[in-house]
């Protein structure tokens, strides 16, 4: 083992709201077996507090300790949030995953979208990456300097900002085109750019300029209705896509009900220094505590992560750790085994145990 393989890491675990506590728990579990049959050293966890309990403990639903302990560890899992029930008082302020986000400048959100063997899928064949711009366009919440990207000039008026700047567009072409390389170096660019000449326009040509800079990538570009479409009749045509941030949110939400199920919607957020595992899903308060929740997402989200930290931190086992998850979960649904969303008969902490067996195998 190699002096970079042996060092342990630092990752943070929030649980967060509804189903939380019991997917980060099974992502948890998954990440400990992988990295043990990978031959890396063991993950130091470091739990930290956020929404409902952290309220009750500290009256924030992200206290400032939590964001302070963040930026002392290697990255971190996030369990999803249910914001829209916290007390009236906590429900103005940003979600805490959009807090997260902004603080620590993750500007990429990697979403991919796979069929599994043995899930029904109404696109068999997909398999594509969604690369969403995760701190600009219309989002309120993450696209301003000091305050909010939405007022109302009066009240029958309400307005939204949107921003769209070269950086943006350079930093997210450059994530794209480098996944593109490592996939089927194709890269297609969504846009409205017909209607919004200036903003889309911009992120269009200024992803095109940095494409000139990897020759083996062929790029095209869509408007985003007409992908919508596409993806429906077509998913298998495409393999990274790249766009702003409301499309890339929708988009994704789609290709992830496209490939069965968005509680199998894996995604990561990103930037060149930090990351974040956060399933695309919520907290779907009505099955916490039932031990019904599918939480392949998260460990798939994992995976992601795994794989990020072996790249930056020239860690090979890292990577082999997060092969072991993904193909111990397609393994898993080629047996036949799944929650109860997908027409299966296993609980969360069963089809986890599934898993980790699957993942010490060769």
């Amino acid at each position: 083992m190699t002096e970079v393989n042996a060092r342990s890491l630092r990752l943070g675990l929030i649980d967060g709201d509804g189903i939380g506590p019991e997917v980060v728990r099974a992502a948890r579990q998954v990440v400990d077996e992988a990295v043990a049959a990978a031959g890396a050293a063991p993950i130091e966890w470091v739990p930290l507090p956020m929404g409902h309990r952290a309220i009750e403990e500290h009256g924030d639903p992200l206290p400032e300790h939590t964001m302070t302990a963040l930026a002392d560890v290697d990255a971190w899992i996030l369990g999803p949030h249910d914001n829209a029930s916290y007390p009236p008082e906590h429900r103005t302020s940003v979600a805490p995953g959009g807090a997260i986000r902004k603080r620590f400048g993750l500007y990429a959100n990697i979403r991919p979208a796979r069929a599994f063997k043995g899930v029904r899928a109404a696109a068999p064949d997909i398999d594509l990456v969604i690369v969403r711009e995760n701190s600009e366009g219309f989002y309120a919440d993450r696209n301003m300097f000091a305050g909010s990207g939405e007022f109302r000039p009066t009240e029958d008026v309400a307005m939204a900002v949107g921003v769209v700047t070269r950086q943006g567009c350079e930093r997210i072409a450059h994530q794209a085109l480098r996944l593109a390389e490592s996939r089927r170096k194709r890269l297609t660019i969504v846009h409205k750019a017909n209607v919004l000449p200036l903003t889309m326009g911009l992120f269009r040509d200024v992803c095109y300029e940095i494409a000139h800079g990897y020759p083996g990538v062929r790029v095209d570009d869509e408007h985003v209705d007409a992908t919508a479409a596409h993806l429906v009749r077509a998913a298998a045509d495409y393999d990274v896509v790249v766009t702003e941030n409301l499309f890339g949110d929708i988009l994704s939400d789609l290709a992830g009900e496209l490939s069965g199920s968005l509680g199998l919607a894996a995604s990561l957020n990103c930037s060149a220094e930090r990351a974040m595992a956060q399933a695309v899903h919520g907290a779907a308060p009505t099955l916490a505590g039932r031990n019904r929740a599918n939480p392949v997402a998260l460990q798939l989200s994992s995976a992601m992560l795994l794989r990020w930290l072996g790249t930056r931190d020239h860690n090979g086992a890292l990577g082999h750790a997060a092969e072991r998850i993904e193909r111990a979960v397609a393994a898993t649904f080629e047996a036949g085994i799944a929650t109860a969303d997908l027409g299966g008969l296993s609980s969360t902490s069963e089809f986890t145990e599934q898993v980790c067996a699957r993942v010490h195998r060769r």
